[in-house]
């Protein structure tokens, strides 16, 4: 489960370095691209801040651990940074991983700051000790579904696996939906395979099939069964958890998986912030930065900051969530408690439906803004 601590936390002269602890998923069955854009946007920043001195002449260091997607190595983990003596817990990706380090970084007061998971009970109760960066599923998803409404589209089918993040996302769109006319049918994908799904979509009606289900598994068969029916040649398929966002999903799906909104956490336009952290992304990257990679850079900055006001102590660290306010990439930052969030929440980062464009599947284009 462990890695390396990050080439970028090398120690200075003048003092020990101020240990941040990284969960991110960077095997499989986790989403290893989403992993590995985080982790670029999280190194970057990290260099940026020990080149302008550190905290207070100390260096950030970063202890780097594998989650693979699996919640009780995620737990294990932050058992093991703590011991390590991190002054915070950064990171993570999928939300029911995250949940599970909340929880643990919960029980033994170490601050976690989440990157990119929006699940919105990431603890079971009101904490001091959590705060995240990502916008809460209920935010995110209700705007999916006003995307889904203005384009006409009621009769709604989720392909979903077992999960409370699936499921939780369904009840989102089935209440958000609801009042305008919109149903919402589930179809279970370890149940049916995609030939058998595309009967069942068609014997509905669907009129737009969201995706609800691991990347690339079954994810990419499923796309590649529907956009080969010609019964269902008008349907929309949709992926608001965000699987067309990365590069893996262009290269197994070439056309077909252009045209599939999903949710990305962007402004419409970079500010000069954002422009030139882009750049350097895309560098270290090897292709364009997801806002996966941009909310890994927003975290270290906030995390520098609370640092160097309030100090390295945890409880001063979780003190600082309220008090902290820095400029991200994506817009200034701050936290607050949000009716429905148990956590210290950005309350909102900016939230767009894109797709990739089916002219040029390597362009995204803007399809909604909340």
């Amino acid at each position: 489960m462990n890695t390396s601590p990050s080439p970028s936390g090398t120690e200075h002269e003048d003092g020990p370095s101020v240990r941040l602890g990284v969960l991110a998923p960077l095997t499989r069955p986790g989403w290893a691209g989403a992993g590995r854009h985080l982790l670029a946007g999280l190194e970057l920043s990290v260099r940026e801040v020990n080149d302008a001195g550190g905290i207070d002449g100390r260096p950030l260091e970063l202890l780097v651990r594998d989650t693979a997607a699996d919640p009780e190595r995620a737990a294990t983990a932050v058992d093991e940074l703590a011991e390590l003596g991190v002054a915070a817990v950064v990171g993570e990706y999928h939300s029911v991983v995250a949940r599970a380090a909340a929880a643990r970084a919960d029980a033994l007061g170490v601050p976690f700051l989440c990157s990119s998971a929006v699940l919105d009970g990431l603890t079971e109760e009101p904490t001091k000790w959590v705060a995240r960066l990502a916008p809460a599923q209920s935010q995110g998803w209700r705007i999916y579904g006003d995307f889904l409404i203005g384009a006409g589209r009621q009769r709604i089918a989720v392909v979903t696996q077992p999960s409370v993040y699936w499921a939780s996302g369904t009840r989102v769109l089935r209440d958000h939906l609801a009042p305008h006319g919109g149903t919402v049918v589930e179809l279970d994908a370890n149940a049916l395979t995609p030939e058998a799904l595309c009967d069942a979509l068609a014997e509905h009606g669907a009129t737009a099939l969201l995706l609800l289900v691991g990347h690339p598994e079954p994810a990419v068969p499923i796309v590649r069964a529907v956009r080969a029916d010609h019964r269902l040649a008008e349907i929309l398929i949709g992926a608001p958890a965000g699987q067309p966002e990365f590069a893996e999903w262009a290269a197994l799906l070439g056309e077909d998986g252009a045209g599939i909104p999903f949710l990305r956490y962007l402004p419409e336009r970079l500010g000069p912030l954002g422009e030139r952290v882009g750049k350097e992304l895309r560098e270290r990257l090897g292709e364009a930065p997801s806002f996966v990679a941009f909310e890994g850079w927003d975290t270290v900055t906030v995390l520098a900051e609370a640092l160097r006001s309030h100090g390295t102590d945890r409880a001063a660290v979780a003190d600082a969530w309220p008090r902290v306010e820095v400029e991200g990439t994506r817009g200034p930052i701050r936290f607050s408690r949000t009716a429905g969030i148990s956590v210290w929440q950005w309350a909102w980062p900016p939230i767009q439906v894109v797709d990739r464009d089916p002219a040029q599947p390597d362009r995204m284009r803007i399809l909604h803004t909340g």
